[in-house]
């Protein structure tokens, strides 16, 4: 394994389907970040047992052993990642407001997929929302974390349309398979340098192809 790899951490608060894309992702010896650590704000947490068997550490700090102390239970959280010598946090199905000094610490090392295209639909119910609004597409968004909800430079986006007849389960199982297919990408741009924030707008490295719809594609990681 090389050491140049980017040591991440996945905080998570459930099944973890976005984090299984990650790790199956970083099995690959040539993508420019392994998962280090796998975190839960919730002791029965599924995915907790999926990083076991995957050969990932694990952690757990309880946000009820924390009650009404947010600062407190962040910096919990702050210790364990920081021990572990993390380098970038995921948050994937992470179901807890951070506070704005973690956000801080962890400022442009930290990133987020979240269910719709942002800047629509920040928050929860993004699936009904966008059916009652009337949309015909609807999608997923990879963005660095800020200490507003849902906000962040956005490194990557992916759509789906919305069928008249869909349901918010239906659509949530579309916009899951995207999601599962960008947050790898956008976890290897940002790992590998190729994205950074200027200004509060992503920057691409030149030497990322494009194809003829300037949407990104991935860089061949294997050479």
């Amino acid at each position: 394994m090389s050491s140049s790899r980017k040591r991440v951490a996945i905080l998570i608060s459930g099944r973890g389907s976005n984090m299984r894309s990650l790790i199956e992702a970083a099995e690959d010896a040539d993508f420019p970040a392994e998962i280090a650590l796998v975190l839960s704000n919730r002791p029965d947490a599924g995915g907790l047992a999926v990083a076991q068997e995957a050969g990932i550490a694990t952690a757990v700090v309880d946000h009820k052993a924390y009650p009404k102390d947010r600062a407190g239970f962040d910096a919990a959280v702050d210790e364990v990642l920081r021990e572990a010598e993390i380098e970038l946090v995921c948050l994937a199905g992470f179901m807890r407001l951070l506070t704005p000094g973690f956000v801080e610490g962890w400022r442009d090392r930290m990133i987020n997929i979240h269910p719709s295209l942002l800047p629509l639909f920040p928050g929860l119910h993004t699936h009904e929302r966008a059916i009652e609004a009337g949309m015909r597409l609807a999608g997923c968004t990879v963005h660095y974390v800020r200490p507003e909800m849902d906000s962040g430079p956005i490194i990557a986006q992916a759509s789906v349309p919305i069928a008249f007849d869909d349901t918010p389960e239906t659509l949530a199982k579309r916009v899951l398979t995207v999601e599962h297919e960008i947050y790898p990408l956008a976890l290897a741009l940002v790992a590998a340098g190729l994205a950074r924030v200027e200004n509060e707008r992503l920057v691409i490295d030149p030497s990322l192809p494009l194809d003829t719809t300037d949407m990104l594609i991935a860089p061949s990681f294997g050479g």
